[in-house]
């Protein structure tokens, strides 16, 4: 009997993500810090593997998308002409009771570009950290990127941000990405990086934080094939994550951003949400950003970037059709994906059914016992993977071999390694399935071949 994770909670996914080494509270034991949180040895590596997937997929298998890696700190200019200064705000009220300050829709589920609607709302609404309702303030705006000094000075004149996105730098260096690869419109650049948004209350473990990490595509095209463009750029995101990322279907849905919803630069603007354990929300991010970035930045900066066709004779501004996706939330709905808990002869197991490529260990060996023959073989065999092929290798010795089965179980890795004393006569060695439970006796000869298959 399998239970999937329609019925994980997110308490469940927390305890396994410290219990195993994924994910930590940054600076625990000085009592942490909202909004903030470290990679354990195998997040580290899954979120590794994870933007592996998407450059591999989003750049190096894309002949005309190029890859780019900006400075985190910008002109503050930059922001002033994508409008993030003046814009960039999350409605904020504070609890007249305990004091306690809330963005406005994680207390009412809903969301309005005029403030004055949440008021009836808010009469009803209950305080998330005093329980009680209806005791709630004027709305107010709250600029959620952070601000910082450069240089020894204080003086206005220093001030600058950390970028509450990976996508500003992108428009910046347009023409020269575009002129150092010569590339012709439809064109990309992505980027992976670090972003910083100053959440007024950071929740539900890492899906919303203060520091991230951003996976963003900007594709520029002729104005007339906008909407082709982007269906396309839709469809692509969709399938990466069926067919990449390995995400059940029944786990996605679609969401069209309403008028209200949009953010300033979009025309239009798609979100493909992920059923978290608290309920669909949202993942990826593709939005029609029109001639926004291109023209604000060529007002800001005085740098013309628009574009001429040296085959058709026109100049235009070009659009851009975004594809934008966290790090934190990716992984989240990998690991939520993946929780899996079986019924297994009477005992139970939980198991990470991650994809192939994603687990954070493709391959685990593990000699039967601690005598030193079969120590010596489980090495080489180690050795062996490690320089032959790309398989991220363990090799574990510490427990009964049960119980390593368990815990390579619960980090997702595939295929476990069982070196025997059966192996010191046969050369050969029992390769254990992590989905099926099913065991094969390969030759040591030919155990990266059948790791391959």
């Amino acid at each position: 009997m399998s239970k999937e994770n329609e019925s994980v909670s997110l308490e469940t996914l927390v305890s396994l993500a410290k219990r195993r080494g994924f994910v930590f509270q940054s600076s625990e034991i000085y009592g942490g810090i909202s909004g903030f949180y470290d990679y354990g040895p195998y997040g580290a590596q899954m979120a590794r593997n994870l933007k592996d997937a998407w450059w591999d997929a989003f750049v190096r298998s894309v002949p005309n998308i190029h890859g780019l890696d900006s400075a985190i700190i910008q002109n503050p200019k930059l922001w002033e002409a994508s409008g993030h200064v003046g814009g960039f705000n999350d409605p904020m009220v504070e609890c007249n009771n305990c004091h306690a300050r809330h963005r406005v829709d994680h207390l009412v589920n809903e969301e309005f570009s005029d403030l004055s609607k949440y008021a009836p709302l808010l009469e009803k609404a209950q305080c998330l950290t005093c329980d009680k309702y209806g005791q709630f303030g004027e709305v107010k705006t709250f600029n959620m990127m952070f601000k910082l000094n450069v240089g020894a000075s204080e003086k206005s004149d220093s001030v600058a941000y950390l970028r509450p996105e990976t996508a500003g730098p992108i428009f910046t260096n347009f023409d020269l990405v575009r002129e150092t690869t010569r590339a012709k419109i439809p064109f990309g650049i992505a980027q992976i990086g670090k972003a910083f948004r100053n959440e007024i209350s950071p929740r539900d473990f890492i899906f919303r934080v203060r520091e991230l990490e951003q996976m963003e595509m900007q594709y520029f095209v002729n104005p007339k094939d906008e909407e082709a463009e982007y269906e396309n750029l839709r469809e692509f995101n969709w399938n990466f994550l069926l067919d990449v990322i390995g995400i059940s279907e029944d786990n996605l849905q679609w969401h069209e951003h309403t008028g209200d919803e949009r953010a300033h630069y979009a025309s239009s603007a798609h979100d493909i949400e992920f059923k978290y354990p608290f309920g669909f929300k949202e993942l990826w991010g593709t939005h029609n950003r029109s001639d926004f970035d291109l023209k604000s930045h060529t007002k800001g900066s005085g740098k013309d970037l628009n574009y001429f066709d040296t085959a058709t004779n026109e100049r235009f501004t070009p659009f851009v059709m975004e594809s934008s996706v966290g790090v934190e939330r990716l992984f989240l709905a990998a690991l939520t994906n993946a929780y899996t808990e079986e019924e297994v002869n009477g005992e139970s197991r939980v198991v990470l059914k991650l994809a192939p490529g994603i687990s954070p260990v493709d391959v685990a060996v593990l000699p039967l016992s601690k005598k030193p023959e079969l120590q010596k073989v489980g090495h080489e065999i180690y050795k062996k993977l490690v320089g032959d092929t790309n398989l991220t290798v363990e090799y574990d010795e510490t427990q009964s071999i049960g119980k390593r089965y368990r815990r390579q179980d619960e980090i997702g890795t595939p295929k476990c390694i069982t070196v025997d004393f059966e192996t010191l006569e046969d050369k050969a060695i029992t390769i254990r399935d992590r989905d099926t439970m099913e065991q094969k006796r390969v030759s040591i000869e030919k155990i990266a071949e059948e790791l391959s298959e």
